[in-house]
Protein backbone atom coordinates (compact mmCIF):
# COMPACT_ATOMS: atom_id res chain seq x y z
CA UNK A 1 0.00 0.00 0.00
CA UNK A 2 1.60 3.04 -0.85
CA UNK A 3 0.71 4.45 2.61
CA UNK A 4 3.13 2.06 4.10
CA UNK A 5 6.09 3.17 6.33
CA UNK A 6 9.36 1.04 5.59
CA UNK A 7 10.84 -0.20 8.93
CA UNK A 8 13.53 1.99 9.88
CA UNK A 9 17.08 0.50 9.06
CA UNK A 10 20.38 0.52 11.57
CA UNK A 11 23.05 3.13 10.41
CA UNK A 12 25.10 2.99 13.53
CA UNK A 13 25.63 -0.59 15.09
CA UNK A 14 28.21 -0.09 18.23
CA UNK A 15 29.05 -3.26 19.20
CA UNK A 16 25.43 -3.94 19.85
CA UNK A 17 25.02 -1.84 22.85
CA UNK A 18 24.28 1.65 20.68
CA UNK A 19 22.28 1.30 17.76
CA UNK A 20 20.89 4.17 15.92
CA UNK A 21 17.80 3.79 13.42
CA UNK A 22 17.27 5.74 10.35
CA UNK A 23 14.40 7.42 11.99
CA UNK A 24 16.70 9.03 14.78
CA UNK A 25 15.61 6.80 17.21
CA UNK A 26 18.21 4.71 19.28
CA UNK A 27 17.78 1.37 20.57
CA UNK A 28 20.53 0.65 23.57
CA UNK A 29 21.63 -3.22 24.76
CA UNK A 30 23.78 -3.84 28.15
CA UNK A 31 26.79 -1.73 28.34
CA UNK A 32 28.76 -4.53 29.98
CA UNK A 33 29.80 -6.35 26.83
CA UNK A 34 31.91 -3.88 26.46
CA UNK A 35 34.08 -4.24 29.46
CA UNK A 36 36.16 -4.36 31.55
CA UNK A 37 35.00 -7.59 33.62
CA UNK A 38 37.15 -5.82 37.00
CA UNK A 39 36.84 -6.48 40.06
CA UNK A 40 36.69 -2.73 40.81
CA UNK A 41 36.43 -2.96 44.75
CA UNK A 42 35.59 -0.34 46.97
CA UNK A 43 38.07 1.81 48.37
CA UNK A 44 38.14 1.83 52.33
CA UNK A 45 38.05 5.45 54.25
CA UNK A 46 35.89 7.36 51.41
CA UNK A 47 32.23 8.24 51.60
CA UNK A 48 30.12 9.06 49.11
CA UNK A 49 26.45 10.14 47.89
CA UNK A 50 24.71 10.80 44.69
CA UNK A 51 23.44 14.80 44.26
CA UNK A 52 21.29 16.47 41.84
CA UNK A 53 22.79 19.09 40.36
CA UNK A 54 20.21 19.46 36.99
CA UNK A 55 16.47 19.65 38.42
CA UNK A 56 15.18 19.71 34.86
CA UNK A 57 17.18 17.19 33.59
CA UNK A 58 17.50 15.00 36.73
CA UNK A 59 21.44 15.01 36.06
CA UNK A 60 23.58 14.20 39.10
CA UNK A 61 27.12 14.54 40.55
CA UNK A 62 28.73 11.48 42.80
CA UNK A 63 30.48 13.21 45.87
CA UNK A 64 33.61 11.58 47.50
CA UNK A 65 35.46 12.60 50.16
CA UNK A 66 37.81 11.15 52.48
CA UNK A 67 36.46 9.71 55.82
CA UNK A 68 38.43 12.47 57.84
CA UNK A 69 37.73 15.10 55.20
CA UNK A 70 35.89 17.76 57.21
CA UNK A 71 38.66 20.29 57.12
CA UNK A 72 40.03 19.62 60.83
CA UNK A 73 42.92 22.03 61.70
CA UNK A 74 41.49 24.40 59.20
CA UNK A 75 43.02 22.39 56.23
CA UNK A 76 40.21 22.61 53.49
CA UNK A 77 40.63 19.94 50.56
CA UNK A 78 41.37 20.52 46.73
CA UNK A 79 38.04 19.85 44.76
CA UNK A 80 39.09 17.49 41.38
CA UNK A 81 35.73 17.62 39.24
CA UNK A 82 35.74 14.58 37.52
CA UNK A 83 34.08 14.04 33.72
CA UNK A 84 33.78 10.07 32.95
CA UNK A 85 34.17 8.55 29.15
CA UNK A 86 32.68 6.53 26.87
CA UNK A 87 33.46 8.34 23.44
CA UNK A 88 29.80 10.94 24.32
CA UNK A 89 28.12 7.65 23.52
CA UNK A 90 28.33 5.05 26.50
CA UNK A 91 29.48 5.32 30.18
CA UNK A 92 27.59 6.30 33.30
CA UNK A 93 29.20 8.32 36.31
CA UNK A 94 27.88 5.89 38.84
CA UNK A 95 29.95 2.58 36.63
CA UNK A 96 31.90 0.51 38.65
CA UNK A 97 35.64 1.47 37.12
CA UNK A 98 34.86 5.02 37.49
CA UNK A 99 33.63 4.68 40.81
CA UNK A 100 36.66 2.48 42.13
CA UNK A 101 39.12 5.46 40.63
CA UNK A 102 37.29 8.37 42.17
CA UNK A 103 37.33 6.59 45.44
CA UNK A 104 41.14 6.22 45.04
CA UNK A 105 41.92 9.69 43.91
CA UNK A 106 39.92 11.09 46.85
CA UNK A 107 41.63 8.65 49.24
CA UNK A 108 44.71 9.22 47.85
CA UNK A 109 44.99 13.06 46.79
CA UNK A 110 43.05 13.35 49.08
CA UNK A 111 40.67 15.57 47.33
CA UNK A 112 37.26 16.13 47.36
CA UNK A 113 35.98 14.22 43.73
CA UNK A 114 32.95 15.06 42.28
CA UNK A 115 32.04 12.47 39.25
CA UNK A 116 29.53 14.24 36.90
CA UNK A 117 26.68 12.67 34.68
CA UNK A 118 26.15 14.29 31.63
CA UNK A 119 23.72 13.31 28.33
CA UNK A 120 24.72 10.94 25.83
CA UNK A 121 25.15 10.53 22.12
CA UNK A 122 23.84 9.75 19.61
CA UNK A 123 20.15 10.94 21.42
CA UNK A 124 22.00 14.38 22.59
CA UNK A 125 24.29 15.01 20.58
CA UNK A 126 27.00 17.29 21.53
CA UNK A 127 27.52 20.01 22.69
CA UNK A 128 24.63 18.73 24.93
CA UNK A 129 27.70 17.16 27.37
CA UNK A 130 29.66 20.13 26.96
CA UNK A 131 26.68 22.02 28.29
CA UNK A 132 25.82 20.33 31.17
CA UNK A 133 29.61 20.27 32.18
CA UNK A 134 29.18 24.21 32.25
CA UNK A 135 25.57 23.66 33.96
CA UNK A 136 27.60 21.67 36.86
CA UNK A 137 30.27 24.22 37.36
CA UNK A 138 28.01 26.67 37.88
CA UNK A 139 26.20 24.31 39.82
CA UNK A 140 29.44 24.21 42.11
CA UNK A 141 29.76 28.18 42.22
CA UNK A 142 26.69 27.49 44.13
CA UNK A 143 27.62 25.12 47.20
CA UNK A 144 29.95 27.02 48.98
CA UNK A 145 27.38 27.15 51.45
CA UNK A 146 24.59 24.93 50.09
CA UNK A 147 25.73 21.39 50.33
CA UNK A 148 26.83 20.63 54.10
CA UNK A 149 29.58 18.22 52.72
CA UNK A 150 31.28 20.53 50.52
CA UNK A 151 31.16 23.87 52.65
CA UNK A 152 33.11 21.72 55.53
CA UNK A 153 35.73 19.84 53.68
CA UNK A 154 35.91 21.35 49.81
CA UNK A 155 38.61 24.06 49.08
CA UNK A 156 36.66 26.19 45.83
CA UNK A 157 39.19 27.97 45.34
CA UNK A 158 41.63 24.94 44.31
CA UNK A 159 39.38 23.18 41.69
CA UNK A 160 40.70 21.05 38.76
CA UNK A 161 38.38 19.85 35.87
CA UNK A 162 39.58 16.88 34.77
CA UNK A 163 38.28 13.69 32.76
CA UNK A 164 39.10 10.74 30.77
CA UNK A 165 38.71 10.15 27.00
CA UNK A 166 35.64 11.54 25.92
CA UNK A 167 35.62 12.95 29.61
CA UNK A 168 38.94 14.83 28.84
CA UNK A 169 37.55 16.46 25.50
CA UNK A 170 35.18 17.65 27.76
CA UNK A 171 37.07 19.24 30.27
CA UNK A 172 39.08 20.97 27.69
CA UNK A 173 36.15 22.42 26.68
CA UNK A 174 35.04 23.53 29.83
CA UNK A 175 37.84 24.95 30.83
CA UNK A 176 38.14 27.19 27.48
CA UNK A 177 34.71 28.37 28.69
CA UNK A 178 35.94 29.33 31.95
CA UNK A 179 38.84 31.05 30.69
CA UNK A 180 37.09 32.56 27.90
CA UNK A 181 34.41 34.29 30.70
CA UNK A 182 31.03 32.22 29.58
CA UNK A 183 30.65 30.80 32.97
CA UNK A 184 30.32 32.13 36.25
CA UNK A 185 32.31 30.67 38.97
CA UNK A 186 31.73 32.89 42.00
CA UNK A 187 33.90 31.63 44.78
CA UNK A 188 35.34 28.40 42.62
CA UNK A 189 38.37 29.17 40.93
CA UNK A 190 39.76 26.62 38.19
CA UNK A 191 43.54 26.41 39.23
CA UNK A 192 44.45 23.78 36.48
CA UNK A 193 43.15 21.03 34.41
CA UNK A 194 43.58 16.90 34.05
CA UNK A 195 43.45 15.49 31.02
CA UNK A 196 43.53 11.25 31.05
CA UNK A 197 43.72 9.86 27.58
CA UNK A 198 42.30 12.63 26.03
CA UNK A 199 39.61 11.90 22.81
CA UNK A 200 40.30 13.97 20.22
CA UNK A 201 40.32 13.53 16.16
CA UNK A 202 40.60 15.31 13.13
CA UNK A 203 40.58 14.51 9.56
CA UNK A 204 44.12 14.13 9.29
CA UNK A 205 45.38 11.20 10.20
CA UNK A 206 47.97 11.15 13.29
CA UNK A 207 50.65 8.27 13.21
CA UNK A 208 49.16 6.61 16.04
CA UNK A 209 45.66 5.82 13.60
CA UNK A 210 47.17 4.87 10.65
CA UNK A 211 49.64 2.72 11.87
CA UNK A 212 48.56 1.99 15.55
CA UNK A 213 50.93 -0.17 18.29
CA UNK A 214 49.69 -3.89 18.74
CA UNK A 215 47.54 -3.91 21.47
CA UNK A 216 45.36 -0.72 21.16
CA UNK A 217 41.92 -1.12 23.06
CA UNK A 218 40.29 -0.64 19.55
CA UNK A 219 40.47 0.60 15.85
CA UNK A 220 40.35 3.78 14.38
CA UNK A 221 37.18 2.58 12.89
CA UNK A 222 35.76 2.74 15.78
CA UNK A 223 36.77 6.25 17.14
CA UNK A 224 35.29 7.26 13.52
CA UNK A 225 32.06 5.86 14.41
CA UNK A 226 31.81 7.46 18.32
CA UNK A 227 32.38 11.16 16.66
CA UNK A 228 29.76 10.19 13.51
CA UNK A 229 27.13 9.63 16.65
CA UNK A 230 28.42 12.07 19.07
CA UNK A 231 29.10 15.48 16.85
CA UNK A 232 25.83 17.32 15.04
CA UNK A 233 24.96 15.52 11.94
CA UNK A 234 26.85 16.44 8.94
CA UNK A 235 30.04 17.34 11.22
CA UNK A 236 33.47 16.05 10.27
CA UNK A 237 36.43 15.21 12.85
CA UNK A 238 38.15 19.07 12.27
CA UNK A 239 34.34 20.33 14.25
CA UNK A 240 35.87 22.43 17.20
CA UNK A 241 34.32 19.83 19.47
CA UNK A 242 36.81 17.07 18.38
CA UNK A 243 39.75 19.12 17.11
CA UNK A 244 40.75 21.79 19.24
CA UNK A 245 43.18 23.39 16.83
CA UNK A 246 40.90 22.36 13.61
CA UNK A 247 40.30 24.89 10.48
CA UNK A 248 37.14 26.51 12.44
CA UNK A 249 38.16 25.97 15.91
CA UNK A 250 38.77 28.99 18.21
CA UNK A 251 41.86 30.49 18.51
CA UNK A 252 43.82 29.19 22.41
CA UNK A 253 46.15 31.83 22.50
CA UNK A 254 44.68 35.25 24.20
CA UNK A 255 43.25 32.35 26.41
CA UNK A 256 44.32 32.34 30.14
CA UNK A 257 44.54 28.68 30.11
CA UNK A 258 45.29 27.16 33.39
CA UNK A 259 48.59 24.56 33.83
CA UNK A 260 47.46 21.44 32.32
CA UNK A 261 48.71 17.74 33.20
CA UNK A 262 48.36 15.43 29.93
CA UNK A 263 48.39 11.54 30.74
CA UNK A 264 49.08 9.98 27.34
CA UNK A 265 49.05 6.06 27.01
CA UNK A 266 51.18 5.06 24.45
CA UNK A 267 49.31 2.27 23.02
CA UNK A 268 46.08 4.11 21.93
CA UNK A 269 44.76 5.10 18.91
CA UNK A 270 44.09 8.85 20.23
CA UNK A 271 48.01 8.80 21.13
CA UNK A 272 48.78 10.84 18.70
CA UNK A 273 46.14 13.57 18.64
CA UNK A 274 47.01 14.09 22.69
CA UNK A 275 50.87 15.04 21.73
CA UNK A 276 49.91 16.99 19.13
CA UNK A 277 47.52 18.87 21.52
CA UNK A 278 50.85 19.05 24.22
CA UNK A 279 52.72 20.65 21.57
CA UNK A 280 50.31 23.17 20.38
CA UNK A 281 49.62 24.21 23.76
CA UNK A 282 53.38 25.06 24.65
CA UNK A 283 53.88 26.75 21.40
CA UNK A 284 51.34 28.68 22.66
CA UNK A 285 53.17 29.18 25.87
CA UNK A 286 50.88 27.73 27.96
CA UNK A 287 51.59 25.71 31.11
CA UNK A 288 51.82 21.96 30.42
CA UNK A 289 53.18 18.86 32.18
CA UNK A 290 53.02 15.60 29.76
CA UNK A 291 53.17 12.38 31.25
CA UNK A 292 53.53 9.94 29.12
CA UNK A 293 53.24 6.08 29.98
CA UNK A 294 54.98 3.45 27.63
CA UNK A 295 53.19 0.24 27.48
CA UNK A 296 49.73 1.03 28.82
CA UNK A 297 46.83 1.20 26.80
CA UNK A 298 43.73 3.56 26.58
CA UNK A 299 41.77 4.71 29.94
CA UNK A 300 44.83 2.72 32.29
CA UNK A 301 43.34 4.70 34.91
CA UNK A 302 40.23 3.39 35.03
CA UNK A 303 40.35 -0.22 33.65
CA UNK A 304 43.12 -1.47 35.81
CA UNK A 305 45.35 -0.75 39.05
CA UNK A 306 49.18 -1.89 38.95
CA UNK A 307 52.32 -0.09 38.78
CA UNK A 308 51.10 2.32 36.34
CA UNK A 309 48.39 3.65 38.17
CA UNK A 310 50.35 3.80 41.00
CA UNK A 311 52.86 5.89 39.49
CA UNK A 312 49.75 7.79 38.43
CA UNK A 313 48.61 9.47 41.57
CA UNK A 314 52.14 10.36 42.35
CA UNK A 315 52.34 12.67 39.79
CA UNK A 316 48.44 13.90 40.07
CA UNK A 317 49.28 14.42 43.50
CA UNK A 318 52.30 16.02 42.65
CA UNK A 319 50.49 18.30 40.32
CA UNK A 320 47.32 19.06 43.02
CA UNK A 321 50.11 20.19 45.29
CA UNK A 322 52.06 22.25 43.11
CA UNK A 323 49.58 24.07 41.41
CA UNK A 324 47.77 27.28 43.53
Amino acid sequence: MSGDTAPAQVVEDFFGVVRLLSDGSVVRGDESVLGPAGPFPDVPGVQWKDVVYDTMRGLKVRLYRPTMAPGEGGNQLPVLVYFHGGGYCVGAYDQPMFHSCCQRFAAELPADVLSVQYRLAPEHRLPAAIEDGATFLSWLSDQDGADSWLAESADFARTFVSGVSAGANLAHHVVVQVAAGLIALGAVRVVGYVLFSAFFGSVERTASETDPPDGVSWKVEVSDQLWRMALPVGATRDHPLANPFGPDSPSLKPMELPPVLIVAPEIDVPYGHVLHYAKRLEELGKAVELAEFKGEKHAFSVTQWGEANVELVRILKRFVQRVK
